[in-house]
């Protein structure tokens, strides 16, 4: 449907008049600096345009008294000197005489976007705005921010739209106080917050900004803060945050919105936050969170103070919305201690309100007693390099050459394609998703078939070589993502090929996930090359650090886990770029389950997924997984049940004797070195 992008040039009038270093950051290039970038890589072209309106009265009082509406109307008519004595009343604000039409826009824009996705305009969007909002209470301008937009936008969904559940993610390195005073009690939004809190020796200087602070009355638990101890935070640190705290109580809270207070002050370079991660790592956050509510995701401008990394995150941001892949993350995968202490804080305080969290937590994790192989030998080392060390306070680090060089995907000529023994009519495919005609040529696919008896047969034949024709178009760069079928027969066998052409044809890491009855090619070597998971194996085993069993969970809530707890970190860990997912004899999954897992695959090897399905569940399952591999959202699960007890110890065992090797499985300290 469509991602929108909600803006008007007027929002760039209100800048500081008089000399204030604390203030003089938030200034109108923040914005064109971002709508520049957005043209200059197409990506403002590919968006529906909405030009921001003003919020009125009644829609600004959702959140605010009229008392201090009333007070930001009268700005409009006063003096620099009277502008300046009001602005000292609050902490770290300024106003100009345009301020009060620039957060009216601001507000109005949040809620232009609200409303053009839940009427089924767009799909989602970005509001580029300012000033911010997040930290605006009611009755009181805060932290540059006049209006608090975003929960503005909540209210007005809940009022107008009916919601019941609205999911807010607050990616700034501050602090939303604005939003959690104005949600603490109340059950309808879930609140979760990262911060750079420097345990409270950073601005807001909260004590409500820590861990503990949840929620009051039936607002408990709904409130969730991760605050962020030491600087220097990177893409691991972000990625475990939502791996292992946000995400499991979001699908538990099964939200019909998503909302984003996106402040870029938390990514590389920006003096405010001090922080590491990188542009890119903003697109994986994004695609991450549209797999909640139908793909309902509205993002919302609030900080971002280093005018290239901003410009470059909100591109990512956008790009990630319009259903392009995500870059590859770059850096070490190794969440520092001092990020996972606050993970496990947050955890452990959440954990009385959250079914996710209460087995997990009250599991105690068996340790392997060593980190070599099963063979003997070393484990080799992992993408992504040593052990990172917790960052010591420091000056902001300087944006690296990514600033110059932006990590995008170049645009495949084909984003999906579909490989099936014959065009199917009955499919329900995008527009620009194809069909698959062409194939390998006949001596190429005997060929691979020869060493494997059940490929021999003219229909195994015949899928094997759309298979093979379809497998090089993405390994050459000319498709991104696909889906191709196989007898049940020859399953196993094709995946073999599968894996072997993809390593001798450019692949360096693949992943291969295969569900159901898929035992492991027998001749798969042990290099670091392939990791291979195996979901709907007879026991949970660890033969060596790339080739992991597990059983198939028995209910969403240990599928959940089990996505969460162990295949994302796990690939997170390996970062391939290529990913095979098999769904194979008895692979138990029902379509929802099986688009979310490819959905959430999507994530790595730039989009580069390749589907191998049965050929008599194709029908069934080949356009659901052709749609969300198109960047579609997968159908919700509805909200997950907590997972049983079996799964749960499944899953502590393995993570017990991965983590020492894999260290994204980790949400808790006592296991880093």
């Amino acid at each position: 449907m469509g991602t929108a992008l909600v803006y008007h040039e007027d929002m760039t009038a209100t800048r500081l008049l008089w000399d204030d270093p604390e203030c003089e950051i938030e200034r109108p290039e923040r914005l064109t600096a971002a709508l520049d970038r957005l043209r200059q890589r197409g990506l403002e072209q590919r968006c529906l345009r909405l030009s921001a309106r003003e919020a009125s009265k009644e829609e600004l009082g959702l959140v605010h008294s009229p008392e201090y509406v009333s007070l930001v109307r009268k700005t409009q008519v006063l003096g620099e000197e009277e502008l300046q004595a009001l602005s000292r009343q609050f902490d770290a604000i300024y106003f100009h005489p345009s301020t009060f039409h620039c957060a009216r826009l601001a507000a109005g824009a949040g809620l232009q976007l609200v409303d053009a996705v839940l009427t089924g305009t767009v799909q989602n969007g970005l509001a580029l705005v300012r000033p911010p909002g997040h930290h605006s209470q009611r009755a009181a301008a805060n932290g540059f921010c006049v209006f608090n937009n975003v929960a503005i936008a909540a209210a007005h969904a809940k009022q107008k739209h009916g919601l019941h559940r609205i999911l807010i993610v607050d990616w700034d390195v501050h602090h939303g106080q604005g939003i959690q005073y104005l949600f603490e009690d109340d059950p309808s939004v879930l609140y979760f917050s990262w911060h750079r809190y420097e345990h409270g020796r950073f601005w807001p200087f909260l004590r409500e900004s820590d861990a503990d602070a949840v929620g009051r009355g039936q607002g408990l638990g709904f409130t969730v803060n991760l605050p962020w101890n030491q600087v220097g935070m990177g893409n691991a640190d972000y990625m475990a945050a939502f791996l292992h705290l946000l995400l499991p109580l979001a699908f538990e809270f099964d939200p019909e919105l998503v909302l984003v207070s996106a402040g870029f002050d938390s990514a590389i370079g920006d003096p405010e936050g001090q922080m590491q991660a990188t542009p890119e790592c903003f697109a994986h956050l994004t695609q991450l969170l549209q797999v909640l509510a139908g793909g309902r995701v509205c993002a919302m401008l609030e900080g971002g103070y280093h005018l290239e990394s901003l410009a470059e995150s909100v591109c990512m941001t956008v790009q990630t919305l319009l259903g392009d892949p995500a870059p590859p993350l770059s850096g070490p995968m190794v969440p520092c201690q001092s990020a996972l202490e606050s993970i496990q804080s947050a955890r452990a305080a959440q954990a009385p309100y959250w079914k996710s969290l209460q087995l997990q937590d009250a599991t105690p994790v068996p340790t392997s007693p060593s980190t070599h192989s099963p063979e003997g030998r070393p484990p080799p080392l992992l993408p992504g390099g040593p052990m990172c060390k917790a960052a010591a306070p420091a000056p902001a680090p300087a944006p690296s050459s990514f600033l110059d060089q932006p990590c995008l995907c170049p645009a495949p000529s084909v984003r999906t394609t579909v490989a099936l023994t014959a065009p199917d009519t009955t499919l329900v495919l995008p527009p620009d998703v194809i069909q698959q005609e062409g194939s390998a040529l006949r001596e190429e696919t005997e060929a691979w078939a020869r060493p494997h008896k059940s490929l021999a047969r003219e229909e195994a034949l015949t899928a094997l070589g759309k298979l093979l024709y379809l497998l090089d178009g993405m390994l050459d760069g000319q498709v991104n993502s696909g889906i191709a079928a196989t007898p049940a027969s020859a399953a196993a066998a094709t995946l073999d090929v599968a894996i072997q052409r993809g390593l001798s044809h450019g692949a360096q890491r693949l992943l291969c996930v295969a569900l159901g009855q898929l035992d492991r090619p027998p001749d798969l070597a042990h290099d670091g090359r392939t990791l291979w998971l195996n979901i709907g194996g007879k026991e949970a085993a660890a033969l060596s650090m790339f080739h992991v069993s597990t059983p198939l969970p028995v209910m969403t809530g240990g599928f959940l886990s089990c996505i969460l707890g162990l295949v994302l970190p796990l690939a997170y860990g390996f970062q391939p770029d290529l990913v095979l997912v098999a769904l194979g004899p008895g692979h138990g999954l029902q379509g929802p389950h099986a688009a979310l897992l490819s959905a959430m695959l999507r994530g790595l090897a730039g989009g580069r997924v390749l589907a191998l399905l049965e050929e008599d569940s194709t029908p069934q399952l080949a356009g659901i997984l052709a749609r969300v591999l198109h960047g579609e959202a997968p159908p919700s699960l509805g909200p997950s049940s907590m997972a049983s007890p079996e799964d749960v110890q499944a899953l502590m065992y393995l993570r017990g004797q991965l983590e020492p090797q894999w260290k994204m499985l980790q949400c808790r300290p006592h296991l880093v070195a």
